[in-house]
């Protein structure tokens, strides 16, 4: 019979000898020295262990993370997004008029019927922000939940997971072991949107090494990342770490 012990040191065991998965995606256990509940949901700001109270200067308007996280590309700010904002907002982070065109309209086709306040699809593909959340899909890395908070439990996990190079940065191989470990059987639509997804970011924040750094994703989860980018372009905001 197991001692009180042994009981103890089970219930908070982090990894079980016969699944060698475990050991290879290792989970942090010592969040809360640096991070207040990390385990609870946020609706409003995206802290993580090194920056607590989510990013400096930032405004959340009210709107959940995931809200916030598409709230750039609404351009005249009416809560409705249209591929042509969807363009814009691509064109003032830095992609190209071909890579902006192709990926405003996969965006909104993809978003814009699961957003809509009715079931007649909108030949215009609008993606209305308030109902953001119901276009969640499967195979991502659960930082988002099903309502549009943020977990940061979650984004710490995903790198004491997959970044083996750098610890608060994660290879292009590496985001392909991320949304390869994160996929769910038979989900073909979110396995490949995960994909995209990641491939994207990277495209638009890796560094110079060829790094992604932790901060631009915690950045990109309430959205500060496509502001900073626009500054950038325009000569306004220095390097990220």
């Amino acid at each position: 019979m197991a001692t009180q012990a042994e009981a103890e040191a089970d219930a908070l065991a982090t990894v079980a000898e016969c699944a060698p998965v475990t050991m290879e995606r290792k989970v942090k256990s010592d969040l809360e020295n640096f991070l207040p509940k990390p385990y609870m949901a946020r609706a409003l700001t995206a802290p993580d262990a090194e920056y607590p109270s989510g990013t400096a200067g930032h405004k959340n308007y009210g709107m959940s993370l995931l809200q916030q996280h598409v709230a750039f590309f609404d351009q005249d700010d009416n809560g409705i997004i249209y591929p042509w904002e969807t363009y814009t907002g691509l064109r003032e982070i830095g992609f190209n008029m071909i890579a902006s065109l192709i990926m405003a309209i996969g965006i909104n086709a993809g978003l814009s019927y699961t957003t809509l306040p009715g079931w007649i699809p909108s030949p215009f593909l609008p993606i209305y922000i308030h109902n953001i959340h119901k276009s969640k899909h499967g195979s991502d890395s659960g930082t988002y939940d099903t309502e549009g908070r943020y977990m940061p439990v979650n984004l710490e996990n995903m790198f004491s997971k997959y970044a083996k190079t750098v610890p608060d940065k994660l290879t292009l191989g590496e985001l392909w072991n991320m949304t390869e470990g994160n996929r769910v059987a038979f989900d073909l639509f979110g396995g490949i949107a995960s994909k995209l997804e990641w491939a994207l970011l990277y495209v638009l924040a890796r560094d110079e090494e060829g790094f992604l750094s932790k901060e631009a994703v915690r950045r990109v989860f309430d959205g500060s990342l496509f502001e900073y980018c626009a500054k950038a372009q325009m000569g306004y905001e220095g390097k990220m770490s």
